[in-house]
């Protein structure tokens, strides 16, 4: 998948999470799974005032766009903050839950796309 290829309202989440220096941007991609969403989008901040700010950033961008948030969960505490916009998934670690989470590992099936730095500047297919 490039990000060409991507739906805008992905593109805009990813770019909103790297606005707020968001780390090791990751696209599952779920459709050929039989899962509950098409898309996991996967991503890391450093502290928990990050993984908020993160996730502000995502529901603001979203919401300007017109996408409609399902459902959020995590916010609080923000160690995995999830947003829930239906046909995907946004999931917002600290570097300690994405480890011991680990859902590229239990999702290794599924496409995976790497966003490691700016989006502006392209994506690496795995």
């Amino acid at each position: 998948m490039t990000t060409d290829s991507l739906r805008l309202e992905l593109r805009w989440a990813i770019e909103a999470a790297q606005d707020k220096q968001a780390a090791d941007a990751t696209l599952l991609d779920l459709r050929e799974r039989g899962a509950f969403t098409d898309f996991f989008l996967l991503c890391t901040g450093f502290s928990t005032r990050q993984v908020q700010a993160i996730g502000d950033a995502i529901e603001e961008r979203l919401a300007r766009g017109g996408v409609r948030l399902a459902h959020r969960e995590g916010y609080d505490q923000a160690e995995w903050v999830l947003l829930d916009y239906g046909g995907f998934i946004v999931h917002i670690f600290t570097e300690r839950a994405r480890q011991f989470y680990d859902l590229e590992r239990l999702w290794r099936t599924a496409q995976r796309t790497d966003f490691p730095g700016n989006l502006v500047a392209g994506a690496a297919d795995s």
